[in-house]
């Protein structure tokens, strides 16, 4: 019986190194596990982060394009302008030259008049 008693102080050391095993894994295992939830945290913050920031660069460029757009349209719209009045003066210049034409062949104009209309006149029929 001796061997017996000296064997179980043995065994109960074994079982107490074996339990603590165990518990250690567990610990570690919840380290890990906070680990993991402040990494994730952070990731979170940080796309949070990211989506703030490309919201404001997003604004950022539209009011550059409006910007743009704008100033594009300011000149499109003088350069219409001008070419209107460029237009207009042309026009107001070829009228002068019909009317002087009419004045110094008044016969001619005449006749031309009565040929566009029956030139239109056939093409309408």
């Amino acid at each position: 019986m001796a061997e017996t008693a000296d064997m179980a102080p043995a065994r109960s050391t074994a079982r107490s190194a074996n339990g603590a095993a165990p518990t250690r894994r567990r610990a570690t295992a919840r380290a890990k596990a906070d680990d993991l939830e402040a990494q994730v945290q952070q990731l979170q913050n940080d796309i949070r982060s990211i989506t703030h920031t490309l919201g404001r660069m997003g604004e950022l460029s539209v009011d550059q394009v409006k910007s743009t757009a704008r100033s594009k349209a300011q000149q499109i719209a003088q350069r219409g302008q001008s070419a209107v009045e460029d237009a207009q003066d042309e026009f107001t210049q070829l009228e002068k030259q019909i009317k002087d034409t009419i004045r110094e062949k008044p016969l001619t104009a005449v006749a031309g008049a009565v040929a566009l209309g029956f030139v239109l006149a056939v093409i309408t029929r």
